[in-house]
């Protein structure tokens, strides 16, 4: 370890700046800096030396060129333990410079402005910031790097108790980080570049619905698991942003495991197809019981009373903030994990006495997430499955339309079954699923597997088919149950005669044109 003595300071992101560079001078570090953090610096009383002061030039093209020199990439640089790299900033009276405080221009806050043109977007492109961050973390055991705000109370305490040292270890954690922030920033400007075709002299940008030309995976890994689906197998959370399930906060409970992740997922992305108070209970992915109603508890009771077996153990997701009702039906049973965007006080005290029962707060992400899949060699990537119902544009192909008591449940089991495994089949009522049958490999399985699961009356309910019947076989089994309607996509070759034993059994039938596989 060696003492820090000088510092170079260039920050678009000024917070905690001026209280940091207090805390150097006063263990008698040397400040450098540039434009603006140099004007902030002496606005808190603090003596600074200008780049251009120790490079010779004065900063030069609109401020593109600030600390590209030789003079500040020496600085940085230099090994110490090599004599001849010493000996040459002798020679050439370059300072060692021990410490780098950067931070990039706001590049991703600028692309997401509309209607910005490219020229501005060049000009959000930092160039002297990352070259300055990557010569320090390459130097990492004499240059200390730093480009979180976050750090600096803990490096100041550091170098307190030390003499004005950094360890190695923190010095290798700061360049990792400084590398990871690089990484993230080039996967930014590529990814927004990608979206910018030049037609003739113009530039214009690709629709926002078209995928990528290039794939930026890139996540740092939040959470070591204590397994993946099976014991056998490591597993880790990577976590991409501050929404969606991968990004949310848990509020008490066990560690989340691989499955829950997975489970809690699945769950909030079925209770987002929902407007009014919804709930869903899912089971290895699949949903055992979904729920709407006017208010949160009796939505979760319309789940719950579905498959209450398949619900011991299950994970629940809600859309809406739990209150203490609800939060008092939840304990009722052994349940792993529990995903709301809020807990209300009163639904913490209540679910706080099952102290294992893992609560998570998750934030809506946005509608134009893709997903990725990956397999082996690379990854599949689709635009989210979005789509919506729009009556209007569905079509009743039986001599009986249904009625609105019957629309309004096909409606709802149409939003469940798009979120069950292939092929997929759902009984429904309004606001209340009574029977699922998921993944299996003929769908007439399905609708037997359905009916068989379904502890509520199958009588009046409805049929929603994530895709068409191959064969009039699905049909007139469900209607050996009691339903009334279907709602499928239509387009097999035997759709004709689907629709006639629809006819002959007294069924409604209508056909979406939109098919929601789910593999």
């Amino acid at each position: 370890m060696s003492k820090i003595q000088r510092a170079i300071l260039s920050l678009t992101d000024k917070t905690g700046a001026a209280e940091f560079a207090r805390g150097l001078a006063g263990m008698g570090v040397e400040l450098i800096s540039t434009g603006g953090t140099a004007r902030l610096l002496r606005e808190a009383g603090l003596a600074v030396k200008d780049v251009s002061e120790l490079t010779g030039f004065p900063e030069m093209l609109d401020g593109r060129v600030k600390t590209i020199h030789p003079r500040v990439a020496a600085g940085v640089l230099a090994m110490r333990s090599r004599p001849e790299h010493m000996q040459a900033l002798i020679q050439h009276d370059i300072p060692a410079i021990d410490m780098v405080v950067v931070n990039l221009y706001a590049f991703e806050k600028a692309a997401a402005k509309e209607g910005i043109g490219v020229e501005e977007l060049i000009e959000n492109i930092d160039i002297g910031g990352p070259t300055m961050i990557r010569a320090a973390a390459k130097n990492y055991q004499d240059v200390a790097v730093v480009v979180q705000p976050g750090d600096y109370e803990a490096l100041l305490r550091e170098m307190r108790a030390s003499n004005g040292e950094l360890s190695l270890k923190t010095k290798w954690d700061l360049a990792r980080k400084a590398f990871s922030l690089t990484a993230a920033y080039d996967r930014a400007i590529t990814a927004r570049l990608a979206r910018i075709e030049v037609e003739e002299s113009e530039f214009r940008d690709r629709p926002a619905e078209t995928l990528p030309a290039v794939l930026n995976v890139f996540a740092p890994r939040t959470l070591s698991l204590r397994y993946g689906e099976n014991p056998h197998q490591p597993a880790a959370l990577y976590t991409a942003a501050d929404f969606g399930v991968a990004g949310a906060r848990q509020l008490q409970g066990k560690e989340l495991s691989y499955n829950n992740l997975v489970d809690l997922d699945a769950a909030w992305q079925l209770v987002l197809e929902f407007s009014e108070p919804a709930a869903a209970i899912i089971k290895h992915t699949n949903p055992c019981g979904c729920g709407e109603a006017w208010t949160l508890a009796d939505a979760y009771r319309r789940a719950f009373e579905c498959d209450p077996v398949s619900a011991y153990g299950g994970v629940l997701a809600f859309n809406r903030a739990i209150d203490e009702e609800t939060a008092r039906e939840i304990a009722k049973t052994f349940i792993e994990a529990v995903a709301a965007p809020e807990f209300a006080p009163e639904a913490l005290a209540v679910l706080g006495a099952k102290k294992n029962l893992r609560l998570v707060k998750v934030a809506p992400a946005p509608a134009s997430e893709a997903v990725v899949k990956s397999i082996s060699g690379g990854f599949l990537a689709q635009s989210a499955d979005l789509l919506r119902l729009d009556r209007a544009a569905v079509q009743v192909k039986t001599q009986r339309a249904p009625g609105e008591q019957e629309w309004a449940a096909l409606e709802f089991g149409w939003k469940v079954v798009k979120h069950v495994k292939s092929n997929a089949i759902v009984y429904a009522r309004t606001g209340q699923t009574v029977g699922v049958g998921a993944g299996q490999m003929s769908r007439v399985d399905s609708v037997k597997v359905g009916a068989m699961k379904a502890v509520l009356p199958l009588e009046g309910t409805v049929l929603a088919s994530d895709a068409f019947f191959p064969f009039p076989d699905g049909v007139e089994e469900a209607a050996k149950h009691g339903i009334t309607a279907v709602i499928q996509p239509g387009g097999s070759v035997r759709d004709a005669e689907v629709v006639a034993a629809a006819d002959r059994l007294g069924l409604a039938m209508v056909f979406t044109g939109i098919r929601h596989f789910r593999h």
